[in-house]
């Protein structure tokens, strides 16, 4: 794959924006690629734009762009060119033509590095590897074409004729299947201990990367789930009993999402999203101070459709109302007021009028809205056990 990425390096960005999209939303999808590379190590916040109806089939962006972002980064020593969307084979291999630097990387690869440095336990970096793997596999031409040499003879293992790239891409292929049955075997390990949970109402903490679910985890649960400032920063799922007033329920951190989040991640990371599949409510956590909340919303929403977990009673949480800001609106303004323009309490105001399913706003962080937060999770479970055990009024 690319170069490992080591220390602080530097990087520049490149995106398009699409029909339909304005300069303010892919700027705003660049902060996100940058914080990605800062949580890998990867410092720099120059960005490249430019306005395609669709991406360049040969080289992501047009010769002329392509070029200048070369010449910036030949003339500023770039390290690292990173591109918002996952590029093809042959568009890394044309790009790398044309900009010298240590690597050309896209975002998936970009996400699978920062899964691999966060993978802690065996069964993440099992994980991970496969992810890995298999985003390679189809670009193996590309990546070992210096290889593709004739391989032939007596004792070779290959064969008459073999080249170098079927060779490479067998060995990849008997490791991916080797991977799948590992994870095969600690899966089934992992679907037992789900069933020895006994009958006890099950809550998953869903949400975009970074929107504060370890840190409600560790206040609901008093435990120390790690919670830090950067993407991705749980891997693993945490479950934790936990009792409010005299409920007792089970409550289960996972791998955070996002926008345009690798299939090939998806697939590997599998029964750590079981949790989520078999839990009996979702607990959405929203950072409303991002100015693209909405949209990591419907990321979050499509991705719980993806793995057919959308079927769920789902209670939102909008955390970090201390990190909210907007901008001011001028009243004499022609224009209507948009989303940022909105005060914290007109947010509230039209989210709860214009919404069915039940929310809150907090702060994990200042710890506002905590008690609030308890009292409402305290009922959804009482409700969830009545409805299942009819005849059993113990929460009662």
């Amino acid at each position: 794959m690319e170069e490992e990425i080591k220390n602080v390096e530097t990087a520049v960005f490149v995106g398009i924006i699409r029909d339909g999209e304005s300069e303010r939303k892919v700027n705003e999808y660049l902060d996100e690629l940058q914080f990605l590379a800062t949580t890998a190590g990867i410092e720099g916040d120059k960005k490249f734009i430019q306005k395609l109806s669709r991406p360049e089939s040969s080289t992501y962006i047009r010769s002329g762009k392509l070029q200048e972002v070369a010449d910036f980064c030949a003339e500023n020593n770039i390290k690292y060119v990173i591109f918002d969307d996952e590029l093809t084979g042959i568009q890394q291999r044309n790009i790398e033509k044309t900009i010298k630097c240590s690597a050309v990387i896209d975002r998936t690869s970009l996400i699978l590095e920062i899964f691999a440095q966060r993978a802690k336990t065996s069964y993440a970096k099992m994980q991970v590897e496969l992810a890995k793997y298999n985003y390679m596999l189809p670009r193996l031409a590309g990546m070992w074409t210096h290889l593709e040499r004739q391989r032939g003879g007596v004792g070779t293992r290959g064969g008459m004729g073999e080249t170098q790239i079927e060779i490479d891409r067998r060995i990849v292929k008997d490791r991916i299947s080797k991977l799948k049955e590992d994870l095969k075997k600690v899966d089934r390990q992992m679907a037992t201990q789900r069933g020895n949970r006994g009958t006890l109402v099950r809550l998953a903490l869903v949400g975009y990367t970074n929107v504060g679910k370890s840190t409600i985890m560790n206040l609901l649960a008093k435990s120390n789930v790690f919670a830090e400032n950067k993407l991705f920063a749980t891997l693993d799922t945490t479950v934790r009993k936990v009792v409010v007033d005299n409920v007792p329920f089970l409550l289960s951190d996972t791998v955070g999402f996002i926008r345009k989040l690798p299939t090939q991640l998806i697939e590997a990371f599998k029964s750590t999203l079981d949790e989520v599949r078999e839990a009996d409510i979702l607990v959405h956590v929203v950072d409303i101070s991002a100015p693209d909340f909405e949209e990591q919303m419907h990321t979050v929403e499509k991705t719980l459709k993806d793995i057919k977990a959308d079927n769920k009673p789902i209670f939102v949480i909008f955390n970090k109302i201390d990190a909210y800001q907007y901008e001011e609106y001028d009243e004499f303004s022609l224009t209507p007021k948009e989303k940022y323009n909105l005060t914290l309490d007109e947010l509230k105001n039209s989210w709860i009028a214009g919404e069915k399913t039940p929310c809150i706003f907090i702060s994990a962080k200042e710890k506002i809205g905590i008690q609030k937060l308890r009292n409402d999770i305290y009922k959804m479970v009482a409700e969830v056990h009545a409805g299942r055990y009819p005849f059993n009024n113990f929460l009662w």
